[in-house]
């Protein structure tokens, strides 16, 4: 079945705008870094797949995030000549698997090894079990996955972006909190810094989403963010 046409809207670009309140910069206030693929941090992402034959297979991703909230959909750029890119079209099912931080070696090496002609769960010493929901593996020894359906694709250049809608959300119960949301200190899930090319741990909370920034926010009647 092919993708869904994309549909795209032409945009007219302000070449000079002038903000009234705007402050000139000095010259050592910010550095240019050109036009680069850095803005910190991005997820540790491992995609998984069944190839033609019903091999499991798992490649890591980092340009990716939560695409839209209603119906759940995620996003995640790969490149065509991926092994995972083929398999998606495919199958048009796939997992987003969260490794932790004792798995970060693991997670590297999902992303440096081509899964053509290596079987990279048996490389890795992991675990492909099938997805309940979808027709795609997850990696048993990964606290968290995402059961995704593949309902569109777009051409950026050197990489596909698909769009997976949301299926189901498993989690180990042991990464709960007492309300039963996810508490990132026992998930301990792996971020990726693009410039210097490092991996790195989730730090400390700081604040809650949607409250702290209410300080700031005039006094409405029923308080809602707008």
């Amino acid at each position: 079945m092919p993708a869904k046409k994309t549909e795209t809207h032409k945009i007219d670009v302000q070449t000079e705008c002038t903000p009234t309140d705007a402050k000139t910069a000095g010259p050592d206030d910010f550095k240019s870094l050109g036009a680069a693929t850095i803005a910190h941090t991005t997820p540790v992402w491992v995609i998984a797949t069944y190839d033609k034959t019903g091999r499991a297979d798992a490649m890591t991703a980092a340009w990716a995030g939560i695409a839209n909230s209603t119906p759940a959909s995620v996003f995640v750029a790969i490149r065509p000549g991926r092994y995972t890119y083929e398999n998606i079209l495919e199958r048009r099912e796939f997992t987003v698997c969260i490794p932790s931080e004792e798995y970060a070696t693991h997670a590297d090496y999902f992303g440096i090894e081509s899964g053509r002609e290596t079987d990279k769960f048996e490389a890795a010493g992991l675990t492909p079990v099938r997805a309940g929901k979808v027709n795609a593996p997850y990696v048993a020894e990964f606290p968290m996955y995402l059961s995704c359906k593949l309902k569109d694709r777009m051409n950026l250049g050197s990489h596909f972006v698909i769009i997976g809608e949301i299926i189901d959300v498993r989690v180990q119960e042991k990464m709960l909190d007492s309300d039963g949301k996810i508490d990132l200190k026992k998930l301990k899930p792996l971020v990726y810094a693009p410039d210097s090319m490092k991996y790195f741990g989730v730090g400390d909370e700081i604040g809650q989403a949607f409250k702290i920034g209410k300080e700031f926010k005039k006094q409405k009647g029923d308080g809602e963010q707008k």
